[in-house]
């Protein structure tokens, strides 16, 4: 199996500021589960530096400076207990380790709560608290090497906040803990790095607030700390009458980031979102009192880093990040904040559906992300979408070109249509597109040509001329004629020269100003000319003359002429039956391209060297099946190449390599750019049977769109029949006295709009626990299930819950057909041959759906299956039942009709706590467990005993890193019908830190090819902090604390990393693998990379 994520974890877990790429740059550095990002702040908002793999789950994140050093260091802790000391270095861009280690005993119990690491702010020791009961020290002497660790015994076990004290003479830390009868306090120690021991500290408070959970330590001169609470925020520092406290209505604090460097004011964030500032009122040595005041509402912040003049980053694991400005003065809303940018984060997805809601054969998937007022759909999909400004019905359209008013103005004013046997030119005047007429043109004939020259012309040809005509007065200045009795069949121009083949095979060299046009030279070619291009190559050249045309010739081959010459300087034979219909010249990110595009929807990309014309880096690619045509277009001032086709596509360069992107819509015949006043970098394109005038979304792989629901989606499920989706959801509200109100709704929801169609209350304390769409046996309908549990506050267990059976009705509102209670909760269903499969706590139980005896419908129980512990999950194929169980695996079950009966055939005897289960193929279950791993399962079925065959063999093991919260079968690419070979089945999962992934059964050839290539980039590049690949990718959980080497999966994002290394590496890597070019390597990991 071949494991990759199509969307990188989204989720902000840490973030830290400083002076970390140079001394005078203000950095954020963010963490998002396994991914390092480094932003640089600059008037313009943040930008990306580095955005790097971690081999490791980010547990701290912390800066320090070395004394004497210009710029900081960055200290990293992992899950699995591995640290390292970072330094970016300037030159080459990268991250330089400067000290690692293993921070791992060999016994202990690993905290519940989190690793808490600090640095000592006079920079005398690192301090680790990642085991109950230790306090392990690392310290770094006078030059900033760090010595050997120790490790101190805390009587404390139960530790809720560890920081150290500012202005301390000693190393001092305070601790934050709780006692066996819940009491919370605050105690202080010293630490001697001498005697490795704590000295009792300089002061003690029993007993503080119950709720309090953080603390945060205020700098010098002030010094002492803030203790936060759930009610109350107050100042101690040691002087027991003198504590300031300042009272709040109940809330819980998640986040708090320093804004002066005295430490004089905090902003805090709650978690409804809500950001506090809260400020020492101080006389320069001793704190007075404390205030706080609401600023506004953010994301439900995790971290909060102040960066610069009122700017602030809000980093969220619940909802979208923010960088937001604060202002002195509140808005009309009441608040002072000022929202400057949004970074999209999926995570948590708590479900998906996969859907193709285009019919086009794309998948897209719709998630269920974000948590209370953050909750939200999103819907992802692979390709760029059209924002339609303006549309018309004009079918036929043959050629579409946007012409400007003067040669040197800055938007576009006309769009020139062609028509069999006719030209029309639509102008833009405030915003309103109206047909004019211009006299210079001939409107009678159809145009294949038409652009804007140096010196306010105008030029148009058809088949019988050109026709030179002047922008200002619109009237016909020059008209040239082609040799008696012969036809211009393709032409191709820019602002001074254009070129054309005249009776299918004579090719003429035109000057042309506004004024004149000259004929400089013709030739004979062998063969007829099908397309041509002299677009100038080079960045901004698009004014300037080319010094080359390139020609598609009958002969399947390309023509490179040097101008004005027309000698032939390249000519390259493209192979195939398919005659090339479009060529380009053109520059992506400073590398010169020749594309050429042929009949049947293949495109051919070269690299041109623009002084010698020499090809190079012939790649071939499959974009469609009918011929295409390519157009350059910019788009946020970098260009890009439009193909259009029946599968319209985007060709655009990112790190020098050239990426596709498809276009959603359906088909398109022509595309020109469009950049009006009106219509500000918009794109005119034209369909079979209508013209469109749309801008286009950032150029990337995945297009987000998001759906606020304002409360959080639990789960989804898509309907055909009635296009809706039915979405649980929960809302959490304060009421008037500070309590919180939960209320659980299913709604009904436009698949295409999002507009909610109806909602449905659920009972008091009822959850709603999974929802299908399904039909059942001899029933024309399609009905949506729904499973709850009533989850009554006292209750380990719910004991009861329902099964609601709803029709979406020709009005579209949820109408409940039956209701079945059960007793306990329904944390599954599955549609099984026209039947309902229902988990019930620790039973499975079938259902079907009969007449009543009232002339309603009703579940019947049909036979149930007992001796689970609680089963979450159900997926079935034909009579099999895969099962995934709370900690007792997977285990497999089959239904036997005759004696309508559910048994069990084979299970898997490891303890795994489940968080999700699929069917891979007939005979192999993959699973995901809480400790982050995936494994694949598969039945033993021509195993001679009876006890093997009962067992399911453990055939794959990898760590993800990551908790899968749902698998679901299903695509996010357009299957072409070019694919050479059998499809390649792929899963989709989500998880909680917004990863997107696919999981790809891959042929075995394929696989031990791979896992060649895997270990060779592994001997060629390093992780970053001396962290290792093969550790981080093992399986390990509480079974198997030290780890097994992964099996039978690979690591995608690993292996997909090479097509972005430098070329040297590559090449060290192809020759690890043996028996392979570069070039094939690249060929056969985008092949995979077409996966996603």
């Amino acid at each position: 199996n071949y494991v990759v994520t199509a969307h990188k974890p989204s989720n902000v877990n840490l973030s830290v500021t400083g002076n970390f790429t140079s001394a005078k740059d203000t950095n954020l550095i963010v963490a998002k589960c396994n991914r390092l990002v480094i932003y640089l702040l600059t008037p313009d908002g943040l930008q990306p530096v580095l955005d790097t793999t971690i081999y490791g789950r980010i547990a701290t994140l912390e800066l320090f400076r070395t004394a004497g050093a210009e710029k900081d260091l960055l200290c990293l802790t992992t899950e699995r207990w591995k640290f390292c000391v970072l330094e970016y270095d300037n030159e080459n861009g990268e991250l330089l380790t400067k000290a690692m280690g293993d921070v791992q005993d060999r016994i202990g119990k690993a905290v519940d709560s989190g690793q808490i690491v600090h640095i000592d702010p006079d920079r005398r020791m690192i301090g680790l608290h990642i085991y109950d009961g230790l306090f392990k020290v690392i310290p770094i002497d006078p030059k900033g090497a760090l010595k050997e660790a120790f490790n101190i015994r805390l009587e404390e076990l139960q530790v809720i906040d560890i920081q150290f004290l500012y202005g301390c003479e000693q190393p001092t830390i305070l601790l934050l803990f709780q006692d066996p009868k819940d009491m919370r306090h605050l105690k202080t120690y010293e630490i001697s790095i001498k005697e490795k021991d704590f000295v009792p500290g300089p002061w003690n408070q029993q007993g503080v607030e119950q709720g309090a959970n953080m603390i945060i330590p205020v700098p010098t001169p002030l010094g002492g700390a803030i203790l936060i609470g759930e009610q109350t925020i107050s100042y101690l520092n040691g002087d027991k009458d003198d504590i300031k406290t300042v009272s709040m209505s109940f809330t819980v604090i998640r986040a708090w980031g320093k804004i002066d460097e005295n430490g004089s004011r905090y902003l805090v964030g709650d978690y409804f979102g809500r950001l506090y500032v809260l400020v020492l009122e101080h006389d320069g040595t001793k704190v007075l009192g404390l205030k706080l005041d609401i600023l506004g509402e953010t994301s439900c912040a995790t971290t909060i880093s102040y960066l610069d003049s009122g700017v602030v980053f809000i980093g969220s694991s619940f909802g979208d990040s923010q960088l937001i400005k604060l202002h002195p003065d509140k808005d009309e809303n009441g608040s002072n904040i000022e929202f400057l940018e949004t970074f999209t984060n999926l995570g948590p997805i708590q479900d998906f559906c996969v859907v193709d809601l285009e019919r086009q054969g794309q998948g897209q998937v719709v998630t269920c992300s974000g948590t209370m007022k953050d909750g939200s759909l999103r819907v992802v999909r692979n390709g760029i979408g059209i924002n339609e400004q303006a549309a018309v019905e004009l079918p036929g359209i043959k050629g579409l070109w946007s012409l400007r008013e003067s040669f040197d103005a800055e938007f576009d004013k006309y769009l020139v249509q062609s028509f069999l046997g006719e030209t029309r030119v639509l102008e833009i005047t405030e915003e309103e597109l109206g047909e004019t007429e211009m006299d210079g043109f001939d409107h009678q004939a159809q145009t294949i040509l038409c652009c804007n020259v140096a010196g306010d012309g105008l030029i148009q040809v058809t088949e019988t001329s050109l026709r030179l005509v002047s922008a200002s007065m619109k009237t016909l200045v020059k008209e040239w004629f082609p040799p008696e009795g012969q036809r211009i069949t393709v032409a191709a121009g820019n602002a001074h020269q254009v070129v054309l083949a005249t009776g299918g095979s004579t090719l003429i060299y035109l000057k042309v100003s506004g004024t004149s046009v000259e004929e400089v030279k013709r030739t004979e070619s062998s063969q007829e000319i099908a397309c041509l291009n002299v677009s100038p190559l080079g960045e901004g050249a698009e004014k300037s003359e080319s010094s080359m045309v390139v020609a598609g010739l009958w002969d399947k081959s390309l023509v490179i002429l040097r101008l004005p010459t027309l000698e032939s300087l390249t000519t390259e034979h493209l192979g195939g039956e398919v005659i090339p219909r479009s060529v380009l010249f053109v520059t992506l990110e400073g590398v010169d391209y020749l594309l050429c595009a042929l009949g049947d929807g293949y495109l051919f990309s070269f690299c041109i060297d623009s002084a010698t014309a020499g090809l190079s880096d012939k790649k071939k690619i499959s974009l469609g099946t009918q011929p295409m045509i390519l157009s350059k277009f910019t788009s946020k001032n970098s260009a890009h190449v439009f193909a259009a086709s029946d599968r319209p596509t985007v060709i655009y360069s990112n790190n020098k390599k050239l990426l596709l992107s498809n276009v959603n819509l359906k088909e398109v015949t022509q595309m020109t750019p469009f950049n009006s006043e009106g219509f500000p970098e918009s794109l005119a394109i034209a369909t079979e049977t209508q013209l469109t005038i749309g801008t286009i979304d950032d150029i990337q792989k995945l297009h987000i769109r998001t759906v606020p629901l304002y409360e959080q989606p639990r789960r989804i499920a898509h309907q055909e029949a009635s296009r809706t989706f039915c979405v649980c959801t929960l809302k959490v509200s304060m009421d008037e006295s500070g309590e919180e109100q939960e209320e659980h709704f299913v709604k009904l929801m436009d698949d295409q709009t999002f507009e909610i169609l109806d909602s449905f209350k659920l009972q008091e304390w009822e959850n709603a626990c999974y929802v299908i769409s399904t039909t059942f046996t001899d029933d024309p309908a399609t009905y949506l299930v729904v499973g709850t549990a009533i989850a009554v506050p006292q209750e380990p267990e719910p004991t009861e819950g329902r099964i609601l059976v709803f029709e979406a009705s020709e009005e579209r509102k949820l109408r409940l057909v039956t209701e079945k209670e059960v007793k306990g909760g329904t944390y599954c269903l599955n549609s099984f041959n026209g039947k309902l499969l229902a988990a019930v706590n620790s039973k499975i139980e079938l259902f079907r759906l009969a007449d009543s005896e009232t002339g309603g419908k009703e579940l019947v129980s049909e036979c149930v299956h007992r001796g689970h512990i609680l089963v979450l999950f159900l997926q079935s194929r034909g009579d099999f039942i895969v099962v995934g169980d709370l900690m007792r695996s997977i285990s497999l079950l089959t239904y036997k009709p005759v004696d309508g009966q559910i048994e069990e055939i084979a299970r898997d005897f490891n303890a795994n706590w489940m968080t999700g289960v699929e069917i891979l193929d007939d005979d192999t279950f993959i699973g995901a467990e809480n400790h982050y791993n995936l494994f694949t399962v598969r039945k033993n079925t021509d195993a001679t005993t009876d006890e093997d065959r009962a067992r399911l063999e453990v055939v794959g093991e990898f760590h993800l890193g990551d908790l899968v919260n749902r698998f679901k079968h299903g695509s996010l690419v357009m299957r072409g019908g070019d694919s050479e070979g059998p499809q390649i089945p792929t899963l989709i999962f989500g998880t909680v830190n917004g990863v997107i992934g696919v999981i790809a059964s891959l042929p075995k050839e394929e696989f031990e090819y791979m896992l060649k290539v895997q270990t060779a980039l592994n001997q060629v590049l390093k992780g970053v902090g001396g962290l290792r690949h093969d550790e981080w990718r093992s399986f390990q959980n509480e079974r198997v604390p030290t780890g097994r080497e992964s099996k039978s999966f690979l690591d995608g994002d690993l292996i997909e990393s090479f097509l972005d290394l430098r070329r040297e590496k590559m090449e060290e890597v192809s020759r690890l693998v043996g028996m392979t070019s570069v070039e094939e390597l690249c060929r056969r990991i985008e092949e995979l990379q077409r996966l996603h």
